[in-house]
């Protein structure tokens, strides 16, 4: 089977199979692999021996529809069991199970600097073996599994962001910005920094709806009090710089191969100024392509006083 590139993808390839398994050379990134097949929602398994993988497609219910993908790295370190790859792969598709074979290659001389950078043993390396040795061995034992993969990646001149780039064009749909989940919520000061925002603003320069008699007890999430935020210059001259700052940073994320970002707004106490404002943050965000969840951190604990 000739492998696959990123210009020649079957429907079933750009969709996602139900199982990966991961291959190839020991330093070319299959452990990178691994952990972008995990944010694309995959279930991950690292040194599976073959022999397994008929019973963990059983567990995981995927021979019966189950939902649950699988990513599994299956290489030399598995010895001997790695031969009855065939076999097992044989019996994955009798029971109805898509799958492809990712393998991972690089030029010897990159793997060799890699192992001697990291300090790391290569796997077959034994009795006083090379580590060049190391690589020319495994090479040969897994020429027929390459010639069997579904795609090959040649990781010698990519650094992990392209190759997780690489691997999200071959098996999601989703496009790079989608990739980027983005957690967007309200917080007061008064109640704690937040810990764990990539990005925090600060809204307590707005005329704070606190002071107005009818809206102190109201939250942000009520039209009176949006109302209120949203009516000052002052928020719309800061939305519209705001949103234009966004428009900036978000693609470098993007670009950068980043998973996870949070935002934090906050305000005073977390329940007026900065609801609005996370809201609109947040709405502005889904519409630009974004995948954006919305909170209030300290709603409840306002309401309480």
């Amino acid at each position: 089977m000739e492998p696959q590139n990123e210009a020649f993808l079957t429907e079933d390839a750009v969709a996602g199979p139900d199982l990966v398994i991961i291959t190839g050379m020991s330093g070319a990134g299959r452990t990178e692999a691994m952990h972008t097949f995990e944010d694309l929602g995959y279930f991950c398994i690292d040194n599976l021996p073959p022999s397994l993988l008929l019973n963990l497609v059983s567990l995981a219910g995927l021979s019966t529809g189950g939902m649950r993908k699988l990513a599994v790295v299956c290489d030399l370190r598995a010895k001997e069991f790695f031969y009855e790859l065939n076999e097992e792969l044989r019996r994955i598709a009798e029971a109805g199970v898509s799958y492809r074979i990712l393998f991972l290659d690089s030029r010897d001389e990159v793997l060799l600097a890699r192992f001697k950078a990291s300090r790391r043993r290569h796997p077959l390396t034994e009795g006083g073996m090379t580590i060049i040795a190391g690589i020319q061995r495994e090479r040969a034992l897994l020429s027929s599994v390459r010639e069997m993969a579904d795609s090959v990646l040649d990781t010698s001149a990519v650094d992990p962001r392209d190759l997780r780039r690489s691997i999200r064009s071959l098996f999601s749909q989703q496009t790079d910005q989608e990739s980027l989940s983005v957690s967007v919520f309200s917080f007061g000061f008064k109640h704690g920094m937040p810990a764990d925002a990539d990005i925090v603003i600060d809204v307590r320069f707005l005329p704070n709806p606190y002071y107005e008699a009818r809206l102190r007890a109201l939250t942000g999430l009520s039209d009176e009090v949006r109302s209120f935020v949203l009516g000052q210059d002052e928020t719309r001259r800061f939305l519209e710089s705001w949103r234009g700052l966004l428009d900036v940073i978000m693609p470098g994320y993007v670009k950068e191969g980043k998973q996870v970002l949070s935002v934090g707004v906050g305000c005073t106490g977390g329940q007026h100024r900065s609801v609005v404002l996370a809201e609109e943050t947040g709405r502005h965000l889904m519409q630009t392509g974004y995948n954006t969840a919305i909170t209030h951190r300290d709603l409840a604990l306002a309401e309480m006083g």
